[in-house]
């Protein structure tokens, strides 16, 4: 649902109100960072100083916090199988500091390797792999999800150590 640009003729405090109504109308679907509620409301056509605006009134307000959405993307990605690295990587694409996610990945408190263990079961069985094609290609998926090496040959049991 696009919204028309407003007059220049109406006043901040109209356009102040909208751009507030659009950025809780997003937030009541789900947490955003900063950044990218921000793109979100531009993309829609509000102006770039009236967003930042009332974002930092949403902050202030404890109404968008950006450690309650990194808190929340772990856990959801966490969730569907995704590990540290890739998790880190989406963030960063999100445009959160290096030093939030890594605050973030330590108070999320996972297992990592054994969300690497049920990931390979449920893609690939309970029986371990059979031979070192097999332990590759279970590895290179474990590596695409985005576990580091030592969690993936946690998760592909004992055999030869290979790097997927």
């Amino acid at each position: 649902m696009r919204r028309p640009r407003k007059p220049d003729s109406e006043p901040a405090e109209a356009d102040e109100r909208a751009v507030r109504t659009a950025a809780l109308a997003l937030l009541a679907g789900r947490d955003f960072g900063r950044v990218e509620l921000a793109r979100r409301l531009e993309r829609r056509g509000y102006p770039e100083t009236v967003v930042e605006a009332v974002i930092a009134g949403l902050v202030a307000e404890r109404l968008l916090s950006e450690s309650r959405f990194i808190e929340q993307f772990i856990r959801m990605h966490a969730g569907r199988g995704h590990g540290p690295l890739r998790i880190r990587a989406e963030l960063r694409e999100r445009r959160i500091a290096d030093a939030e996610i890594d605050a973030g990945l330590d108070a999320a408190g996972e297992d990592w390797t054994a969300i690497a263990r049920e990931t390979r079961r449920k893609r690939f069985g309970a029986a371990g792999p059979a031979d070192y094609r097999e332990r590759a290609r279970q590895g290179k998926f474990l590596q695409y999800r985005g576990f580091t090496s030592e969690q993936i040959r946690a998760a592909l049991g004992p055999g030869d150590d290979i790097d997927p």
